[in-house]
């Protein structure tokens, strides 16, 4: 009976104090007021955000807006760079009709004054012998009356002909000047045009570089906002971070408190079921399996968050990440695009995508047509968000909350920013 006794007191004194799942010191317990104190301070850095965000969507709404004057006047000043060339080609062409037609005078003005001395030389003579040049020797040479009246036809016929010659070289020289005159006046009227075209050309280049200007001071106004954001941003997260963490050792310790009770509440059993000696110890409960964690959602929302900070590059990026810009010819150039390894919208979606083995294509318009159209309002983390006439303007990734991942335009970085609704098609396309 003694012995029996004694294993019942070893058996009790064994469960009270085992250590297999005896529960630890107690956590730190922040007091309500501490908690209280980090949610309003994460509360006003929320604020400070949600109003740089606005002033930044306005921002990039003016700066979208220059960008497209920028573009309009780029293309006056290629119609007036036109305009000028053509101005040009016609002034020289008209030069050179001018100086063929100088050529041309100074040629029958010439035949004209030959033509001219020979009638004097001519005239003269025929004053001197009284008759038409050489007709006394003509008729002395006559061997008949018949001879002689054909040589008298034959001289009158000369003559003739060198009065009608006269008058047809008087007449082409009239001809000449007149084209000389018309080339003039049609020199002078394309000289004028080729100055008007100057100065309109001039104009227009002074046009875009008002407008060039005008972007410039707004995109670094924007990037200062955006900058002053990004540092709010990160005080955001500092204060949700201590929130968390306050709140995190707030439910350890309530955790806590649920684990000593169980604990307790575990020993009183065992030692009553140790005293009455008849009930086997019981079996420590099994952990159960965590679930298996992450989607093909999640996936995509991993990638495309894992590129934050890239830089904006048009046209660059692909299944595999980052590649190098291409040139448009334009605003991207002006940003030397074409010189960084980043991502536009539409290759920062390829590269999201491409994790879960869905490959698209590099176009957003295209990318609007690769799957399902939801609702707007039915929008879900992991859709795309398209803007612009058949979603060919933008895409973003919706992430929740009223908040997307994008790479925006050139000067820009791949961010998360709040949806802006302004031009938003009214479907999403869901892939997954």
């Amino acid at each position: 009976m003694l012995t029996r006794l004694s294993a019942v007191l070893v058996l009790f004194t064994a469960v009270l104090t085992g250590t297999a799942n005896a529960v630890p010191p107690p956590p730190p317990n922040p007091s309500d007021a501490e908690i209280s104190a980090s949610r309003a301070e994460a509360d006003a850095k929320a604020s400070r955000v949600g109003e740089l965000t606005g002033r930044l969507t306005q921002a990039e709404s003016r700066l979208q807006e220059l960008m497209d004057d920028v573009s309009y006047k780029r293309e006056l000043a290629n119609k007036a760079r036109v305009d000028l060339e053509t101005a040009i080609s016609e002034a020289e062409s008209a030069r050179r009709e001018a100086a063929a037609a100088r050529v041309e005078a100074d040629a029958a003005s010439r035949a004209v004054e030959e033509s001219r001395r020979a009638l004097d030389e001519f005239a003269a003579a025929s004053y001197a012998q009284g008759s038409t040049i050489g007709s006394f020797s003509a008729y002395i040479g006559a061997k008949s009356p018949e001879d002689l009246l054909a040589r008298a036809q034959m001289l009158e016929a000369v003559s003739a002909s060198s009065l009608n010659r006269l008058d047809q070289v008087t007449r082409d020289q009239g001809t000449a000047a007149n084209l000389d005159a018309a080339a003039r006046a049609a020199v002078q009227k394309a000289e004028s045009k080729q100055a008007a075209a100057d100065e309109a050309k001039k104009v227009a280049d002074s046009a875009q570089q008002v407008a060039v200007q005008a972007h410039t001071a707004q995109a670094s106004a924007t990037a200062e906002l955006q900058s002053d954001k990004d540092a709010v941003e990160r005080e955001l997260a500092s204060a949700r971070g201590e929130v968390n963490g306050l709140e995190a050792q707030r439910r350890q310790y309530d955790q806590w408190v649920e684990a000593k009770k169980r604990e307790d509440e575990e020993n009183a059993r065992r030692a009553a079921a140790a005293a009455a000696a008849s009930a086997p110890a019981p079996q420590a409960p099994r952990r159960p399996v965590a679930a298996p964690s992450g989607s093909r959602v999640q996936t995509v929302i991993n990638r495309a968050l894992s590129q934050r900070g890239v830089i904006y590059a048009w046209g660059g990026g692909n299944y595999n990440g980052p590649t190098y810009g291409v040139r448009d010819g334009g605003v991207a150039d002006s940003y030397g695009d074409y010189r960084k390894i980043g991502f536009d919208c539409s290759g920062l979606m390829m590269y999201a995508f491409a994790g879960v083995g869905v490959y698209l294509p590099h176009y957003s318009g295209y990318q609007y047509n690769s799957g399902r159209k939801v609702p707007l309002s039915q929008m879900a983390p992991g859709d795309m968000i398209f803007w612009g006439p058949g979603g060919g303007t933008h895409v973003a990734l919706y992430l929740g909350g009223g908040m997307m991942v994008e790479a925006p335009h050139s000067g820009a970085v791949v961010r998360i920013s709040p949806v802006r609704y302004g031009g938003i098609m009214p479907f999403v396309t869901r892939l997954l």
